[in-house]
């Protein structure tokens, strides 16, 4: 009997050179739904990339000096680019697409030109409002304040030849499709989406550019590229074939597929990819679930606002399954959550650490010390004792699987570690150590104690198998558990380890965090980070002390740059003719010449120490410091002028 197929797909990210929490946690969400239909027993087919076309990417790629193709390069399989951080993060994706790939392009100016021959595009002029960070067209009311509703940043003016498609001829099936199916959740999502966009009336889409020329070039009309959210949101099909012949996926029952999107991004997967498959004759995802934001200090992250938090260093401090936990755990899918690294270590201490790592340390250091690594057959049940622990781990997987299924892996969480909990609880409650002073008449009943923790650690290890499978691995090693009893069958059956079972007392799966010292090393790492992003090495500061006194005979001052000139025969040395406060000129020399031309700085209000004894430098006297600030950029050491406000006098003292 063949396998049920299910599709499953992010949404292909704008190739960001800086990639944050937010990313990871809606692959970690779609990987962790993903590997749950394989361990169902689906035939599963991943999907993830890049959407590398459209004005911010030329615009970047022009910034940063370089060709948009080598931009978009860099950024995805650059050292820490997205394909690295798939890798880092376990993301067990079957396909990978770019929107660069040539079978991709190909299959676009098939589908613009499908949908243009059916009468569903046609060519105008576009007037209107376009945010070029999102990009995204509105109309003046969608505006707030002003501002794209999305992003809250400003919209530019636009007017431009265009083709349009006929968006507001499928408004009623739209409408229909949302109200009328569970095809768009949260069902707060709909509320949105027909409040927002089709009450007001569906108004056509303008779905190419010719202001600029990075995008898939529409082939029968020379100066238009495709708009980048039609080119974006076909590659849900194209990555299966759809209209090249790179793959032959589509006929063989894939789509329709589930999209799993953030909630800024469902207006485009809920009402205009539908209306484009309309258009194309192909049927609509079977699902759209568009998830909540992670928060930080109450906004979204975002580059732009400077509050990313960087995925690297946090699976690097904590370990990628932890994190993948965190993310899965702590935040109700399909609505915001507030993200803090204080939650994050709170939550491994409780139920990682606490919780779950104790289960299995105690229970396989108990089997090893009491039976030396494996247990007697030969056991005592206890009904009264043993039937609530039993029975609760024998209906997990039914909660498990209904919370999965209606994409709430926060909810099957919650009911795995009522099993743990339950666990530690049975622990406490038969206390094992007290039935060891015993062993000749207590021994049968402590082997089944253990044996019974042993199960019900099992059946949680393999219904946390999707959110963090390494870590699995390594737990089922150490309480024995085969191949055989790490499946979905066997997560509904009791007694499927070996009744003579033997443990490992491995490793601390999940060791306790210090909550201050991780903070302190988070901050250290993040400003190294930050350091080495930006090439720039300070500094070590001294840790030899000065004396108070001593450094109050240093007389700080401002002074205002008069003249200033090279000195002849000398590479470094700029000559300073300064305005002191005390209306006699100064003449200070500083070998900055390699960092500043002199005319550049006549006019200048600086700071100098004035109370230096002269010296001669190059023929020239020097009667005192100028301050500059000393780095090193990309290995090579650079120097800054302190600078203070012109509105300053000459002569005031710093103190």
């Amino acid at each position: 009997m063949e396998k049920k197929k299910f599709y499953i797909t992010t949404p292909i990210y704008y190739p960001s050179d800086k990639l944050h929490i937010g990313h990871t946690y809606c692959t970690v969400a779609t990987d962790t739904l993903a590997r749950y239909h394989r361990l169902i027993g689906e035939d599963v087919m991943f999907l993830t990339g890049t959407d590398e076309h459209g004005q911010k990417i030329e615009e970047k790629a022009k910034e940063a000096g370089v060709t948009p193709q080598e931009f978009v390069d860099r950024i995805v399989d650059g050292p820490r680019g997205v394909r690295d951080l798939w890798k880092l993060m376990n993301i067990s994706n079957d396909r990978f697409i770019r929107t660069t790939d040539d079978y991709h392009v190909k299959s676009i100016q098939y589908i613009f030109r499908k949908m243009h021959d059916n009468g569903d595009i046609y060519k105008g002029t576009y007037k209107g409002k376009y945010c070029t960070p999102c990009e995204s067209f509105w109309t003046e009311s969608q505006l707030k304040d002003g501002c794209c509703p999305d992003c809250g940043r400003p919209v530019k003016d636009a007017e431009e030849e265009a083709y349009f498609f006929r968006l507001s001829k499928y408004a009623d099936k739209i409408r229909d499709l949302l109200e009328n199916t569970d095809f768009l959740e949260p069902r707060s999502r709909v509320n949105e989406m027909v409040r927002n966009f089709i009450d007001p009336g569906l108004e056509d889409l303008c779905v190419s550019r010719t202001s600029f020329s990075w995008g898939v070039p529409v082939d029968f009309d020379p100066g238009h590229v495709v708009y980048v959210w039609i080119d974006a949101l076909s590659n849900y099909i194209t990555a299966l074939g759809y209209g090249n012949e790179q793959y032959g996926d589509y006929e063989k029952g894939w789509w329709p597929g589930v999209n799993i999107v953030g909630k800024e991004i469902v207006r485009f997967h809920s009402i205009i990819w539908p209306a484009m498959l309309m258009s194309l004759g192909e049927p609509v995802p079977k699902k759209c679930f568009g998830h909540g934001w992670l928060l930080l200090d109450g906004g979204k992250m975002s580059k732009s606002k400077g509050n990313v938090v960087d995925p690297y260093i946090l699976a690097e401090q904590f370990g990628v399954d932890a994190l993948r936990f965190f993310l899965m755990r702590t935040f109700p899918f399909g609505s915001d959550g507030s993200f803090s690294n204080e939650l994050l270590i709170q939550t491994i201490n409780t139920d990682l650490a606490n919780d779950l790592g104790n289960l299995v340390s105690r229970t396989t250091a108990m089997v090893g010390k009491y039976f030396g690594g494996k247990l007697p057959a030969a056991r005592r049940y206890e009904k009264e004792k043993d039937d609530e622990l039993v029975s609760m781990a024998l209906g997990l997987r039914a909660k498990y699987e209904d919370a999965m299924n209606h994409y709430a892996p926060h909810k099957a969480l919650d009911e795995v570690f009522k099993v743990i909990q339950r666990a530690n609880k049975y622990i406490d409650e038969n206390m094992p150590w007290a039935l060891a002073k015993d062993m000749e008449a207590n021994g049968p009943r402590l082997a089944s104690v253990l044996y019974h923790l042993l199960e019900a650690t099992r059946i949680c290890g393999i219904l946390l198998t999707p959110f963090m499978p390494e870590s699995m691995d390594k737990l089922f090693a150490q309480i024995g558990a085969e191949e055989n009893c790490r499946t979905w069958l066997s997560a509904a059956m009791w007694a499927a380890l070996d009744g003579d079972v033997s443990v490992t007392k491995g490793e601390n799966l999940f060791p306790r965090v210090d909550m201050d010292k991780a903070l302190g090393e988070l901050e250290a790492a993040v400003q190294a980070a930050k350091q080495a992003e930006s090439g720039v090495e300070l500094e070590p500061q001294l840790e030899e002390k000065v004396d108070f006194d001593t450094f109050c005979k240093s007389d700080f001052r401002v002074v205002k740059v008069k003249a200033c000139e090279a000195v002849k025969k000398s590479e470094k040395l700029l000559k300073f003719t300064l305005d002191d406060g005390t209306g006699v000129d100064r003449q200070i020399l500083s070998g900055i010449h390699k960092w500043y031309e002199p005319e550049t700085l006549v006019g200048k209000t600086l700071v100098a120490i004035v109370n230096l004894p002269p010296r001669k430098m190059m023929g020239h006297e020097s009667n005192g410091m100028l301050i500059s600030a000393v780095h090193k950029e990309k290995g090579e050491e650079a120097l800054h002028l302190l600078m203070v406000d012109d509105a300053i006098p000459a002569g005031a003292k710093l103190c």
